[in-house]
């Protein structure tokens, strides 16, 4: 239905890019060599970019006087300054960077899985667990962007939620590059349901910035939008405004399709609605009704594909389905 862009992607390295762990490894994750052909990826490994070679001894968070630090226990460096330095400067040197994906349970690149230790002793209890350095300051600094660890891109809902932000901030991208008001309706045109589903309040916002630009600046108009686009996209869609999107969408064809597959439809949709199958099962329905009956302005919507088919069909871990 619609043509990639190909998102930029901030990559931990030794995800499948270089044998940089702690110990030399390199950790090559299926679903990162799932996305290569679709992805510009940038691949980078804080911990070597201060200076800590490879094989080196393994850094840990830890909570000292109350305050997390970054420590290397086997010499008691303290890196705590260095890396939220390097990640300062790296973040605003990558104004393009679509969303970023880390390793997971890395001290400088876990987004909720690091553990936080009491003090320098041997590994033991643990306090908690919490984010890692680099990743932290990623959050801190660009909140509204895409963060993933490769873990959790194994459930259905998490990966989908990451990648339709992923693709549709590389789209506006291409508006950012090349500001034309013509550009940005047609881009919010193809993106009404993907709105629809995710945050009504801000796709009604969205389309007034679009239709009421005569007096402002089409730079303004094009941060404005950016904006509350990214305010739009950040939080998953529930399961009732999908159905509520599909519902719409069913009633482009309600009139034309015989009441066996209505019947068929209504209780695919109960199947989601009760978490037995993925979103994908009742989008692949429209879509089949969308080629059969030629809807061009469903055809053109990005939330009957937001990402290439290909990442959709990846198989998950079997936590979720939304």
């Amino acid at each position: 239905m619609n043509a990639f862009p190909r998102p930029v992607v901030v990559v931990s390295k030794c995800l499948g890019f270089a044998a940089c762990r702690y110990n030399g490894e390199c950790l090559p994750d299926v679903f990162v060599e799932r996305m290569k052909p679709y992805v510009e990826f940038r691949p980078v490994c804080p911990e070597m970019e201060i200076g800590l070679g490879v094989p080196r001894d393994p850094i840990r968070v830890v909570l000292l006087n109350n305050e997390l630090r970054l420590i290397q226990p086997s010499t008691g460096k303290d890196v705590t300054d260095k890396m939220r330095q390097f990640a300062d400067s790296f973040i605003s040197g990558v104004s393009e960077a679509d969303g970023f994906l880390l390793k997971s349970r890395s001290p400088s690149c876990g987004i909720n899985s690091v553990k936080v230790y009491p003090g320098l002793g041997k590994a033991g209890a643990i306090l908690q667990k919490g984010k890692g350095f680099f990743a932290g300051v990623v959050r801190e600094r660009l909140p509204l962007t895409p963060l993933e660890e490769e873990g959790r891109l194994y459930d259905f809902g998490i990966r989908g939620h990451y990648l339709a932000r992923l693709f549709a901030f590389a789209r506006f991208r291409e508006i950012i590059r090349k500001p034309a008001m013509k550009k940005l309706v047609e881009f919010h045109n193809n993106n009404e349901l993907l709105l629809m589903a995710n945050h009504q309040k801000e796709m009604r916002a969205l389309e007034k910035i679009a239709a009421n630009h005569e007096n402002n600046p089409l730079e303004n108009v094009v941060a404005e939008y950016g904006a509350h686009l990214r305010l739009a996209l950040a939080a998953p869609s529930r399961r009732a405004a999908n159905i509520n999107t599909l519902m719409h969408a069913f009633g482009y064809f309600s009139k034309q399709i015989p009441a066996r597959e209505k019947t068929r439809f209504m209780q695919i949709l109960e199947d989601y609605r009760a978490a037995k199958i993925p979103l994908s099962a009742p989008i692949k329905r429209v879509r089949s009704w969308i080629a059969r009956f030629e809807n061009n302005y469903l055809a053109s919507q990005t939330f009957f594909e937001p990402y290439p088919a290909e990442l959709m069909e990846f198989a998950d871990s079997g936590k979720g389905r939304d």
